[in-house]
């Protein structure tokens, strides 16, 4: 607990105590002490827990916003303290009881909420409090907001990373769990690049920055959880406007019940108890007070959206989070979204020599391109890959020992859209597509596999070509069963591969649909088709990469960047991003968000029922202040609980 909760409990136990003690007095003692002395006795437990309520009701009054809770437990229980009074009872244990409760309602909401924020904090603890810079021989600790882009810092084993940033020197494993749910460490070495909030787990590693602090991924995603509570969901507002109009309504109600039944009476000759029907009247508007549905809906939201991002999802805004529980309708890209967006060779078909030497004749022509095919094919010929007389590849060799030679190329010319042609070992070797043999007059073969065809001819002859393929991710296929099990009923691949390639994941995958050869305007066209097409009542959310596909993020009705973390048009276009590259988030975020509005109708239902059912018993006299005690603050306990629920996601994964 905090101090503030430490302090009201004290005035509650004090309260409560002083309650007991007067009850018992004033029956052992009764008519031996005139009233008044009885009502200022007890009025010092009845201020001590409830003089805030009377101060926040009278400011309500005087800014003219009258109607809310503290408003009707001040008109409740100072009208129960009148009855007394009228009454000369003597006992007013039952107004200073219904304030008593009202406040251990709200001291159990206070410590729930804070709870609740305590665990979202805890989960998303990942602002780092310092940085290390070398000075001297010497690290010295400063301000993250202190460093400027390029600097060298030092991020020693068990420290988080500060700022987002280059490997420059050393090799390490990262814990990115705090970020993205995934369990298994990451490896990283020079010339990687790293992300700040991530734990360094075991050797000393050398970043340069290469963003400052406040624009840093752990910056942004902190700000964008702290601010997701400030988009409110339809189903907020409704409760806000609800709450604006109900407790006007309940007052004049209330007033009506405690003056009408009476005047009724009077004009039929019959004399009317006052003190019943004002009794009455005040219990009802203790039943009444709206507490659970104004704290518990945003609260479930907010555990919602919490939950979220302990398993690396972050939703902007409880209505994206509403907006996603609804989605029909699943659009992807394809390249960096199903598939691992890393190109491999994957064949070597109709080579006039052997298979690794074609390759390492290819390496070298590419060795200073920079296009990913380029690098793919290096790649390829570095790691030791290798392939069978088929042409398909074999296990890698765990030593090649291969190297790049840069003395062996010469005269190399790379030709935009073409591909490239260089002189290797004394040979003029030409490597690239169909356009490029064409242009050079050389017969060329074409290939019957999916993937991208590079070409090789040597002097002027076809030597024979490499296959590129980009990899299907290893959890794409579960991850279009989970969306199915989720309720989506329909799932579109909209990319700007070819139609062969597209059709071919999508065919593996088992996606409804397929859309190929989309330039990015023509995407955000066939996403606004779909929106036309799209079941009523439902969501079409697309999901991208976050990096090429801003448009087609915002066109949407939800847009999820997938594996975007420090891309920062993802997290300006997106309304939802998730942390890492596994599709099965993408199931796991629409699962959350409809457990959350589960919780939501449920508390909604369930307050506003029982609410009916005890303002009923009210005005016909059975329910009296005890059960409207129930009513209020059991009901805002009973639901802030079951908001609490929307934080815990581990059985939804």
């Amino acid at each position: 607990m905090n101090k503030k909760q430490k302090k009201m409990l004290r005035r509650i136990l004090i309260a409560a105590a002083l309650m007991i003690a007067l009850h018992f007095a004033v029956r052992a003692l009764g008519d031996r002490i005139h009233e008044p002395v009885w009502f200022f006795l007890y009025l010092i437990p009845y201020l001590t827990v409830g003089y805030d309520i009377l101060l926040k009701a009278g400011k309500g009054i005087r800014n003219r916003q009258v109607f809310d809770e503290n408003f009707l437990m001040a008109v409740a229980t100072i009208g129960a303290i009148a009855i007394a009074l009228i009454n000369r009872s003597g006992d007013y244990t039952e107004a200073i009881a219904v304030m008593l409760f009202y406040q251990v309602g709200e001291l159990f909401q206070s410590y729930a909420v804070g709870k609740s924020r305590r665990n979202i904090s805890a989960l998303m603890d990942i602002r780092p409090d310092y940085a290390n810079i070398e000075r001297d021989g010497e690290l010295e600790q400063v301000d993250p907001d202190e460093v400027e882009v390029g600097s060298v810092i030092v991020v020693r084993p068990g420290e988080k990373i500060p700022i987002d940033g280059v490997v420059i020197e050393g090799v390490s494993t990262l814990d990115t769990s705090a970020l993205t749910g995934e369990s298994i460490p990451r490896e990283v070495r020079a010339e990687d690049e790293v992300i700040s909030g991530c734990i360094n787990l075991s050797g000393l590693l050398r970043l340069r920055t290469t963003k400052e602090f406040g624009e840093s991924t752990v910056s942004r995603i902190l700000d964008m959880v702290e601010n997701a509570t400030s988009r409110k969901s339809r189903s907020e507002a409704f409760i806000s406007r609800f709450a604006r109009v109900y407790t006007p309504a309940v007052c004049l109600s209330a007033l009506a019940l405690a003056v009408l039944p009476p005047l009724f009476f009077l004009l039929r000759g019959q004399s009317p108890d006052w003190g019943d029907w004002v009794y009455r009247a005040l219990t009802f508007l203790v039943i009444s007070c709206p507490c659970a549905l104004v704290i518990s809906i945003p609260l479930s939201f907010f555990a919602g959206i919490g939950g979220a991002s302990r398993e690396g999802v972050l939703v902007k805004g409880s209505n994206y989070l509403e907006a996603l529980s609804k989605a029909r309708t699943v659009a992807f890209d394809k390249t960096g979204t199903m598939t691992k967006g890393v190109f491999e060779v994957n064949g070597i078909h109709h080579s006039s020599m052997d298979n690794e030497k074609l390759l390492e004749i290819a390496a070298h022509a590419e060795l200073f391109s920079t296009h990913p095919i380029a690098l793919s094919i290096r790649r390829a010929w570095l790691e030791g890959a290798v392939f069978r007389d088929d042409g398909e590849p074999a296990e890698k060799t765990e030593h090649s020992g291969r190297v790049l030679d840069e003395a062996r190329v010469s005269e190399v010319k790379e030709i935009g859209g073409n591909g490239i042609t260089a002189r290797v070992d004394g040979k003029q070797v030409a490597v690239g597509n169909a356009k490029l043999m064409n242009s050079l007059g050389v017969a060329y073969h074409d290939c019957h596999h999916v993937g991208t065809v590079v070409h090789v001819a040597i002097d002027g002859a076809y030597a024979g070509h490499l296959l590129i393929s980009d990899l299907i991710k290893p959890t794409a296929k579960e991850a279009l069963r989970a969306l199915r099990a989720a309720g989506v009923t329909k799932t579109v691949m909209l990319t700007g591969d070819a139609k062969a390639v597209g059709e071919a994941v999508a065919k593996e995958l088992g996606i409804d649909e397929v859309q190929a050869e989309l330039l990015p305007d023509e995407k955000v066209a066939a996403v606004e088709a779909l929106l036309g097409k799209k079941p009523e009542h439902s969501v079409l959310a697309f999901v991208g990469d976050g990096i090429n596909d801003a448009p087609v993020l915002t066109r949407a009705d939800v847009g999820v960047a997938m594996g975007a973390l420090g891309s920062d048009a993802a997290i300006e276009a997106a309304d939802v991003v998730l942390m890492d590259d596994d599709p099965k988030k993408i199931a796991l975020a629409v699962r959350i968000a409809k457990k959350c509005m589960r919780i939501v109708y449920e508390n909604i239902w369930f307050a506003i029922g029982v609410k009916l059912i005890c303002l009923a018993l009210g005005a016909v006299g059975i329910a009296n202040m005890w059960l409207a005690i129930f009513a209020d603050v059991g009901v805002m306990v009973l639901a802030v609980l079951n908001a609490i629920r929307a934080l815990f996601t581990k059985n939804l994964r």
